[in-house]
């Protein structure tokens, strides 16, 4: 194996360095005072980009477990991205997959963390245009076109909810779909299990199935009697969803002579 430049061998020290001081000296020619500024410098930016995305965590958790949380994260994880804006996403998986943490905190904490991280996420998820639209089109008849940028999750906890006015003492199953608008702003709206899985059906045929195939494909499954009054319900949801800015229209087909034209 090639030996690593001079200098390189010097950042991989310093780096070493700062991420675990009290156990790791510095590299020769670094005073402490310089290696203590830099490491002050250096930890106090990743946890400005944590505190940016995680404030109701930061919160709950209290300055001191909050503190000793992110020194783990600066010592042991491993980013795989240089981008400052993936440091939350690094952050949440370190914080889901460590075999162990050097704090205690509530069962619901990691789904909270997520949640939190999810608007950041859908706010800067790349996506392809939207296909084309009637705004106010019909969603039963026609297929509907979600919002290209857009979460269907389902967590264990009322994640929501929680604030510091409020903490669950038990699980609540909660559905959320989380969407980037027209206006290009992340909005939450709290599904039902039928809604979710309405919204997943949807997602997955990507402007190929009406809203009418899709709730009776929900009847379907959970063997309604009257399917026809499961329509009215969703056909009342779509448009909610539409008015919520999660559902941009129906679905624009282009005309026998349009495709003519293209040839």
């Amino acid at each position: 194996m090639n030996a690593l430049p001079p200098f390189q061998d010097f950042q991989f020290a310093l780096a070493r360095h700062l991420r675990h001081p009290r156990r790791v000296p510095s590299p020769v020619g670094v005073s402490v005072r310089c290696s203590a500024v830099y490491h002050e410098l250096v930890r106090n930016n990743l946890e400005g980009f944590l505190l940016a995305c995680f404030p109701v965590s930061h919160t709950l958790l209290g300055v001191r477990r909050w503190s000793r949380l992110v020194d783990a994260f600066f010592r042991e994880a491993r980013c795989h991205t240089p981008y400052f804006r993936e440091i939350p996403r690094e952050f949440l998986h370190w914080l889901l997959e460590s075999p162990s943490l050097p704090i205690s905190f509530p069962a619901w904490l990691p789904e909270l963390a997520h949640y939190e991280w999810v608007e950041l996420a859908v706010d800067v998820m790349e996506t392809a245009t939207p296909l084309a639209h009637h705004p106010t089109g019909n969603l039963l008849d026609g297929q509907p076109v979600l919002a290209a940028a857009a979460m269907n999750l389902a967590y264990a906890w009322p994640v929501h909810r929680i604030s510091p006015a409020w903490r669950p003492r038990k699980p609540g199953a909660t559905h959320l779909l989380v969407f980037r608008d027209v206006h290009e702003a992340v909005q939450f709206v709290a599904l039902n299990p039928v809604s979710a899985r309405l919204v997943a059906l949807l997602q997955a045929a990507e402007g190929e199935l009406s809203g009418r195939d899709a709730c009776l494909q929900i009847a379907h499954e959970l063997q309604h009697p009257e399917p026809e009054q499961l329509l009215v319900h969703g056909a009342h949801l779509l448009d909610q969803l539409r008015t919520a800015g999660a559902i941009l229209g129906s679905k624009k087909w282009q005309s026998y002579g349009q495709l003519l034209c293209v040839f």
